[in-house]
């Protein structure tokens, strides 16, 4: 098994990424460096081998990037799931049943949300009958 401290510092790593690579001069520098390898390409004729080996790079750094956004995404949606589930239990009127909503069943989640359409359509309908 993985040992905590080996995970907090991956996903330390991971976090350091997703920040740089989300950098306006990051997209500068990856254009200049495509740019330059095209016109290298152009000039040696595109020989098969240069093409082989950019295409393994870049899908290598696809790949990489692909899990380190998908890692941050998801610690900043449970970070924010948790900050969303202490307002509603900080709320004496809110119904607390939505707290844990996520782990619920498909056929649970959805007839929430028709609870909840129909409680927006009420209100709705009362602010519109006051006017």
């Amino acid at each position: 098994m993985i040992s905590t401290r080996f995970r907090q510092n991956i996903s330390h790593v991971l976090q350091s990424l997703d920040a740089i690579t989300s950098r306006v001069s990051a997209t500068v520098f990856v254009a200049v460096i495509l740019l330059t390898f095209n016109i290298a390409l152009a000039i040696r004729g595109f020989p098969n081998s240069w093409q082989v080996y950019f295409a393994t790079a870049s899908n290598t750094v696809v790949l990489i990037f692909l899990f380190s956004f998908k890692h941050t995404d998801h610690r900043g949606l449970t970070a924010l799931q948790l900050k969303l589930d202490e307002v509603i239990r900080s709320i004496p009127a809110a119904d607390d049943h939505l707290v844990s909503i996520e782990r619920a069943d498909e056929s649970e989640i959805v007839a929430l949300e028709k609870e909840q359409i129909s409680v927006h359509d009420s209100l709705k309908g009362g602010q519109e009958a006051a006017e």
